[in-house]
């Protein structure tokens, strides 16, 4: 790649196989570099990438995310080393919390404590990757279980029978609050936020990144950064602009109750308070239609990249100026392939 963004394209949830099949391969022809699969509470998303990877090529496949409640951190780490091998090296671990209406809705599994679990699934992923003996002395995962906490006291620190592709597989987190982000920015390889406005960014994760990186080992390298939006080139950008606007609704108004909720806290960092609390008000009274209408301009403007190539230009130089390292985009125009083509051209001249 001889431009600063990679792209990435997170699949659609549903849809007959053969059409998601071709769509992955000829995105993948289009240029894009990254292919990631969603899994909150539909079919499992390790099932399609292993799919993906037998039949593409160059595209590196991640996950977004999996939930980290719903794995023990030993599978996880077996889970994408397995993955790493079927698609020769091109896997990226996303994990993320997901929230406590899937986690304990449809896992029925506490959530709790994501950062401290975050961190220690991290270490023990990166532990079994080594092919390390697995002893693991943390409050959430002590490994092999000890008698003081339900063991038998027979458990073994075992080691992966089998030498993965890699010892270090790229590891993702989701994160928005705080005290994640600032997690991530210490421990992870990369980060994917959401509802990102790459000129308002810093307004609420420049102070968690900055202690988070304070604390990073130089082995890392610089934290990659994956975040973007709706795409599409069109001189009319609105008609297809406001097609996002029952998700922020969604996200902004209804995940989560007042509060506790990541989602419109970043919406309110970023100016647009009055409108969030709104948004909000109109979603959790049942009035759904009402608080997409209420979604902000600028804020539905601010989390795409949906307009003509000289706006697309100074979107995509804004994102590298907040320190973007991959494009997400979700094609949403008439003629997604040609549009990501394109893009691709734009993306490579900066």
């Amino acid at each position: 790649m001889s431009g600063p963004l990679r792209l990435s394209v997170v699949l659609p949830l549903g849809g007959e196989l053969p059409r998601l099949l071709e769509t992955a391969i000829a995105m993948e022809r289009a240029g894009v570099d990254v292919l990631a699969v969603p899994e909150a509470y539909s079919m499992d998303c390790v099932s399609l990438l292993g799919f993906l990877a037998a039949h593409t090529s160059r595209v590196e496949l991640a996950s977004q995310i999996l939930p980290i409640y719903s794995r023990t951190p030993a599978l996880l780490a077996m889970t994408a080393a397995g993955l790493d091998r079927v698609s020769q090296g091109r896997f990226r671990l996303g994990l993320g919390a997901s929230g406590p209406q899937v986690i304990e809705g449809w896992h029925g599994v506490r959530f709790d404590r994501s950062p401290a679990r975050t961190r220690e699934i991290v270490a023990v992923c990166r532990r079994v990757w080594r092919r390390e003996p697995l002893s693991h002395d943390g409050d959430l995962y002590p490994l092999p279980l000890p008698k003081g906490r339900g063991g038998s006291g027979l458990g073994k620190p075992l080691t992966l029978i089998e030498r993965p592709v890699r010892d270090r597989i790229p590891i993702y987190l989701a994160a928005l609050g705080p005290r994640s982000v600032e997690l991530t920015a210490e421990i992870a390889e990369g980060w994917i936020p959401f509802v990102y406005v790459p000129e308002l960014a810093d307004r609420v994760w420049a102070e968690p990144l900055a202690r988070g990186r304070e604390r990073r080992d130089p082995a890392l390298g610089p934290l990659q950064v994956s975040a973007g939006g709706p795409f599409a080139i069109t001189d009319a950008p609105w008609p297809l602009r406001d097609l996002g606007r029952e998700r922020l609704a969604l996200y902004v108004g209804g995940m989560g109750a007042r509060g506790a909720n990541y989602y419109h806290a970043v919406a309110s960092a970023y100016g647009f308070a009055d409108e969030a609390d709104r948004v909000q008000e109109l979603y959790l009274a049942g009035r759904k239609p009402e608080a997409a209408a209420a979604v902000p301009a600028g804020l539905l403007e601010g989390t795409s990249l949906i307009g003509d190539e000289d706006y697309l230009r100074a979107r995509l130089r804004a994102y590298v100026d907040a320190g973007v390292t991959t494009l997400q985009i979700d094609p949403v125009g008439p003629r997604p392939l040609a549009d990501i083509a394109r893009l691709r051209e734009l993306v490579d001249a900066l």
